[in-house]
Order: structure tokens, then C-alpha cells, then sequence
């Protein structure tokens, strides 16, 4: 016990110091010399259901399109070099850039103050708004007001995330993959979505189930991530932004992919020079009303943009709620899951066993591929692959069922394992003596069995705890979604990630504990 509460204790100091400390970001010289250097300049995008910024063409899946990659071309020829696209989850495409993995981060990254404080952004090269995508029979939602108390989609790490987050009452799905996010729409799950409206354009006016509902909402500008120590780099890219704005080559692209707007003409009042995002100062009216819209769009992350000042006090008092709610979600989606996939996986293990050969060959089938394929294919299968044959599951009772039937499989083995390790006279002794082979197993070959599996099913329970952060993928915000969300508006993921990986430690840590107990009374 007192080995316990120290381990317990050096684990909790060690957080509490990470928690307040400032980390290093990654520097080096001006990227521009490298870039001419190698003759290549790498960008940082995320191509996964990326439409229309870069995605990968569905009648060419070799080949990247989208609006951002014809501009990528043109600004690397006007660089005389070639251009390569880095793949980086779409939220942390600033810890990336940060971090030297490419040059440049242009993925419809919103230009906000939160992200200016991490890096620099070049001249806007697109004035965005955000669009409300509705069901074609919906027509009680037409302003953002409209979304509270409603199932609204959106994308993890995006103004309109943050937007609906400050607008409350809101039961806000968060989407790693866009995608999903439309998907689920149609499919009833959700009741609107809202994201930036070249988004919009492409997965849900396309769509004939979706349908665009009231006018776009804000305005703000879409700007290529530079890092701070890159200056002759921003200068440069500066350069060919504005001359792409003046020769026309940026509308004819917008053209193209049909997200051209009246809102892009406002791009002619931006200054080319070495400080990034700057307006100038004779604009006219309309433009100054305009540089206010997209300024009161970028406030919407003003109050997370305090994250990193906060005392270790305000952390405890302000982030460890949100943690602890989705650490909630966690343990109730492990206990439910891990009681299914015991009962399963011990009828499995006795049919395997037990059952006549067909019915043995169907549990070693089950047993087999549940083991053999990921179970993120697994969650998707079932929560947008059933669907279309007429199933229609919420996010939390395909979690459950996702993970239930994947464990089930490694607990299947386990109680095999264990029934195994009791000798078969006992069972022949037992049947001899008048029992059934039911009553056998009930009351004699089960029970010692139990025994041997106590350490294997225990192991398995902490590790679908961690397995557990894998729902995120179907709007299940549980832990580790609450940290990808803190951490992708305030990018403290040491910090943060600790604070998580302490609360993920607490969670099993019992269980571990509760395990040795049994195994040691079982055992007297």
C-alpha cells in the first residue's frame, strides 16, 4: 500500500510540473534557402475527406486534386520548384508546422488570434463564411440561433466548432473525418451541420438528401501557416498571393471548383509586405465592415486563447472538468463493453469446445477474424456500414457494440485457455457421478477456471480502457476527444496529454488492484 501511494504520488508531482512549464518549438534558419536548396517545399495538409482543398480524385486514387492544390502548383512553378504534400491530421497541422515536418500548412487553416500567437499566416487568400446544411424536409432551422437544443455537426478544431461551443444549448458531434459529419446527417443522426462554406459547397449542396439552409453566417479569412522564424519565406509566398489576387489566378481557380463568392473581391484590400495578415489602412467602408465581420469571427476563440496564461489552479478548476466528463464516458463505455464481451466471449470458448464441429467451426471463425481485423474497421462497419442496410445505430450503443464483440473474441481465447488447464478427468468424473455436461461445467470446470483467467481478462480490461479512445472516431466524445479538443485550441499537449494519461492511469490502475485481490482470496 505504501509502495502504491508513493508511486501515486511521484506520478501526480511529475504532472503538476509539466503542467506549468513552457516548451520549445522547433526553429532553425530562414526554409526558404532549404527550399531552393532541394528544389522542393512541403506543405502540410489533411487529404482525408479533404474536398475541396486536396483530396484524392475518385476516378484517379493515385492522383491529389482540389483548389488548393492548383494553387500549390502555381506558387511552387512561380518558386521554381516542386511542391510535395505532407499528410497531418487536420487539427494539429500547427504543432506540425511547428515541429518542422513541412514548410508550409495550408488546408483551409481559419485565421484566428490563438493561431497567430503559434505562427504566422500570409496574406488571406480566401474569404470564408459559415454554412448550416440541413436534411431537404427540415424547415425549422434557418439562423445559428435555431441550433440550440439541436444535434449539430462540425469538424474537430474549426471556428465553427468554437462557434457553437460559445453559442450553448447545443449538442455539438465532433468530426475527425468530414465526411462523417454529412453522413450522419443524412442518415437522421444529427440535425444540421455547420462548417466553412467551400465545405459545404462540396458534401452537402452536391448531396440531393441535404440542402443549404438560411444565409452564410461570418466571415473570415483563410491564410497558409508560415513558422515565426521563416521571414524571407512569408515575404516571398506574400509576393505571389498578391500577384495570383491581381492576374486573376485565384479567381479562376475558385472558379473552377465552383466556390468563387462576391466576399472574394475583398482580397484586393490586403498590402503585400512582411508582416502577415495586414489591412490597409485607406480601405473603404465596406472593406473595414468586412476586416470587422472576420475579426468578430476570429474573437469566437478568444476566450480559449487564455488557456496557456492560466494559473495551475485555474487548470484544476477549468480543464480537469471536461476531462473528468469524458473520463465518465470512458469508464462507462468500458464496463458496459467489457461485460458483454465476458459473457460472449465464455459462451464462445464452451461452444468452441463443446458444440458439435459446425457449430465449433462458426465460434473458431468468429474468433478469427474479430482478432484478425482492426477494430476501426470494425466501428466503422457498423456505424455507417449498417445503416445502409436499414440499421440505424446512436454513436453510444455502437461503441459498446463495436467493442464488446472485438473483446469477445480475446476473451474466447482466454477461457478456452483456462478450461483447457483442467484436467479432462474431472469433467468424466463428474458426468459419471450423473451431472450434465451444463451442470458440469457450472458448478466444477468453470469456477477453476476462473482461476487462470482472472490475470489475462484483467490485462484485457485496462487495455480496452485505452482501446476505448478509438470511439472517438463515431462522435463518441469520451477522454480522449476532450483532450484533442482542449489541445487543439490551446496546443498544450504535454501538459494536457498528462493530465490524461494520469486520469486513463487512475481509471486502471483499480482495476489491477482489484484483479490481485480476487486471485489471492480465490487462491486461500
Amino acid at each position: 500500500m505504501f509502495r502504491s501511494k508513493c508511486f501515486l504520488g511521484v506520478l501526480i508531482l511529475f504532472s503538476t510540473l509539466f503542467l506549468t512549464t513552457s516548451y520549445p518549438v522547433y526553429s532553425e534558419e530562414d526554409s526558404l534557402d532549404k527550399i531552393k536548396k532541394e528544389g522542393v517545399v512541403k506543405w502540410g495538409a489533411d487529404a482525408e475527406s479533404g474536398a475541396p482543398y486536396e483530396f484524392y480524385d475518385p476516378s484517379n486514387p493515385s492522383q491529389l486534386i482540389g483548389f488548393e492544390m492548383d494553387m500549390m502548383d502555381y506558387i511552387s512553378k512561380k518558386m521554381g520548384v516542386k511542391h510535395q504534400m505532407v499528410q497531418n491530421e487536420w487539427d494539429a497541422l500547427v504543432p506540425g508546422l511547428k515541429r518542422g515536418n513541412f514548410e508550409l500548412a495550408m488546408a483551409g487553416i481559419e485565421v484566428t488570434d490563438l493561431r497567430r500567437q503559434e505562427i504566422n499566416f500570409t496574406r488571406p487568400y480566401y474569404v470564408y463564411s459559415e454554412q448550416i446544411t440541413v436534411r431537404k424536409e427540415t424547415n425549422n432551422i434557418n439562423k445559428l440561433e435555431d441550433l440550440r437544443g439541436k444535434a449539430v455537426g462540425t469538424q474537430s478544431g474549426t471556428v465553427a466548432m468554437r462557434m457553437l461551443k460559445d453559442l450553448g444549448d447545443v449538442d455539438t458531434r465532433i468530426y475527425s473525418s468530414i465526411v462523417g459529419a454529412y453522413t450522419d446527417l443524412e442518415n437522421g443522426r444529427t440535425d444540421a451541420v455547420l462548417l466553412d462554406y467551400p465545405i459545404a459547397v462540396y458534401y452537402g449542396k452536391a448531396n440531393k438528401a441535404l440542402k443549404f439552409s438560411g444565409d452564410t453566417i461570418g466571415k473570415g479569412y483563410y491564410g497558409i501557416g508560415v513558422r515565426k522564424s521563416d521571414e524571407k519565406l512569408l515575404k516571398k509566398v506574400n509576393e505571389i498571393l498578391e500577384e495570383m489576387q491581381k492576374n486573376g489566378e485565384l479567381e479562376k481557380i475558385y472558379k473552377k471548383w465552383g466556390i468563387w463568392t462576391e466576399q472574394q473581391k475583398e482580397l484586393a484590400g490586403f498590402e503585400n509586405i512582411d508582416k502577415p495578415y495586414y489591412k490597409k489602412e485607406n480601405t473603404t467602408n465596406s472593406s473595414i465592415a468586412s476586416a470587422n465581420a472576420a475579426k468578430n469571427m476570429v474573437n469566437n476563440e478568444n476566450p480559449v486563447a487564455e488557456i496557456k496564461k492560466k494559473t495551475l489552479e485555474d487548470r484544476f478548476t477549468k480543464d480537469l472538468p471536461i476531462l473528468l466528463k469524458g473520463a465518465l464516458i470512458t469508464v462507462e463505455i468500458s464496463l458496459v463493453s467489457m461485460f458483454f464481451a465476458i459473457a460472449l466471449g465464455l459462451s464462445l470458448a464452451i461452444v468452441r469446445i463443446y458444440a458439435h464441429p459446425f457449430f465449433q467451426f462458426l465460434a473458431t471463425a468468429y474468433i478469427e477474424v474479430f482478432r484478425g481485423t482492426p477494430l476501426l474497421i470494425q466501428l466503422y462497419l457498423i456505424y455507417y456500414g449498417l445503416p445502409e442496410m436499414g440499421i440505424k445505430l446512436n454513436a453510444f450503443t455502437a461503441a459498446i457494440l463495436g467493442l464488446a464483440l472485438n473483446y469477445a473474441a480475446y476473451e474466447a481465447e482466454n477461457y478456452r485457455a483456462g478450461i483447457k488447464s483442467i484436467p479432462k478427468g474431472q469433467m468424466e468424473a463428474a458426468t459419471a457421478l450423473g451431472m450434465t455436461k451444463f451442470m458440469a461445467l457450472r458448478r466444477i470446470i468453470i469456477p477453476q477456471a476462473i482461476k487462470v483467467v482472472i490475470p489475462p481478462v484483467t490485462n484485457d480490461f485496462i487495455a480496452l480502457f485505452k482501446d476505448s479512445s478509438v470511439v472517438s472516431v463515431i462522435t463518441m466524445v469520451e477522454l480522449t476527444k476532450q483532450y484533442n479538443y482542449l489541445a487543439s485550441v490551446s496546443y498544450d499537449y504535454i501538459g494536457l496529454g498528462l493530465m490524461t494519461a494520469s486520469l486513463y492511469f487512475l481509471m486502471s490502475y483499480p482495476a489491477s488492484v482489484f484483479a490481485r485481490k480476487i486471485e489471492q482470496k480465490l487462491q486461500t
